[in-house]
């Protein structure tokens, strides 16, 4: 079996060209002041401000990470037009590339490859690559680590989905929503918790009409947000419902098949977007339960900081905000863990002067 690093060393030698001079440092291991797992808006944040502070940060910004490419979750994001600085809007993939060429102007050593297990109760923190070329049992080692792997949303991969994914089938209302696309259209969000009735509700400031899938006879929505979609005019819920295909022209989607859950019978509605709020998870599996989760996942952290329960290791962005989830708050908590993890250093170094002068003595 190959290693993605094999296989893309012999597409370059196929096609005579040099892998980029990051790739060309992958089999080195090395030691570094921080590494930061993730290459979304927080990992690239704290990338910056960790470089622009002198601390050499090495990111891994991962291989199709969770099925998604580096840069996260704002890869598969169209327009992107409520970050800050962008007045006419942007696309998710010029974004990231935005934020890559800024963490390397500063000095960020970005690295395509995945983290697929660590040891945080090491000193100094080991992290190990992903790798087929059997060198797992080499690691990598930081003084401060940052996990900004985020979240990947759930999806159904019903029939259709690939053809039609970000061509009219989103995970993010919030994100999407407001898209030219979905403008005075009518669209269905599948879900039955309080997400799909929060982002239904979203939905109707630009929908001509919300339709609600719900696989049930009942929400599993809290009363006051259940109450909320129910009512509201421009929202009908389709009680024991699933969407069994997403349909289009080739180039958007135009309607979705629906499927009775009792009857099995099947009719068609006709839609412009499909919405999925079926939940999250957070990409934590690689840290194999080393650090505290709530019940679903998300890191725990100390309140009003990134902090973990294990001294030199931060979370940021989505893998610990599940209420927020936007690309903006993302950074924010990206910010916080460098400046946390720049203090963390601080304290580990004038605890190791200490010692040293305590030796002396």
């Amino acid at each position: 079996m190959f290693s993605f690093r094999t296989a893309y060393r012999a597409f370059c030698s196929f096609h005579l060209v040099a892998p980029p001079r990051h790739y060309l440092r992958l089999a080195a291991k090395m030691h570094s002041k921080v590494i930061i797992i993730g290459s979304g808006p927080a990992g690239h944040t704290a990338a910056i401000y960790a470089a622009r502070a002198n601390l050499s940060p090495v990111m891994f910004e991962g291989m199709m990470a969770g099925g998604v490419a580096p840069g996260g979750q704002l890869t598969t994001t169209t327009e992107v037009e409520n970050f800050p600085g962008f007045p006419e809007g942007i696309t998710g993939s010029e974004l990231t590339d935005k934020l890559r060429e800024q963490s390397t102007r500063f000095g960020t050593d970005i690295i395509t490859e995945t983290i697929s297990r660590v040891d945080l109760a090491a000193r100094p923190i080991k992290v190990w690559r992903e790798d087929a070329d059997g060198d797992n049992d080499a690691p990598d080692t930081c003084d401060a680590l940052i996990v900004a792997t985020g979240a990947t949303a759930k999806r159904l991969h019903i029939a259709g989905e690939d053809e039609y994914w970000q061509r009219g089938m989103s995970a993010c209302a919030v994100c999407d929503g407001a898209a030219p696309i979905f403008r005075n259209k009518p669209l269905v969000v599948i879900g039955g918790g309080d997400s799909a009735c929060e982002e239904a509700t979203f939905l109707t400031k630009y929908a001509s009409h919300v339709y609600i899938a719900v696989r049930r006879d009942a929400f599993r929505a809290s009363n006051i947000m259940a109450k909320r979609a129910a009512n509201h005019p421009k929202i009908t819920v389709l009680w024991n419902t699933h969407v069994a295909e997403a349909k289009g022209n080739g180039k958007q989607l135009t309607h979705v098949v629906l499927q009775d859950a009792k009857s099995g019978e099947k009719r068609d509605l006709e839609v412009s977007g499909l919405f999925y709020a079926i939940g999250h998870t957070p990409n934590t599996a690689f840290l194999s339960g080393q650090l505290d989760t709530d019940e679903t996942g998300y890191l725990l952290v100390k309140p009003g900081s990134t902090i973990t329960k294990i001294r030199g290791v931060f979370a940021a962005g989505d893998v610990h905000d599940k209420q927020y989830r936007q690309a903006i708050t993302a950074a924010g908590s990206g910010c916080m863990a460098a400046l946390d993890a720049e203090k963390y250093l601080e304290e580990l170094e004038a605890e190791e002067q200490e010692k040293a002068a305590a030796g002396k003595l």
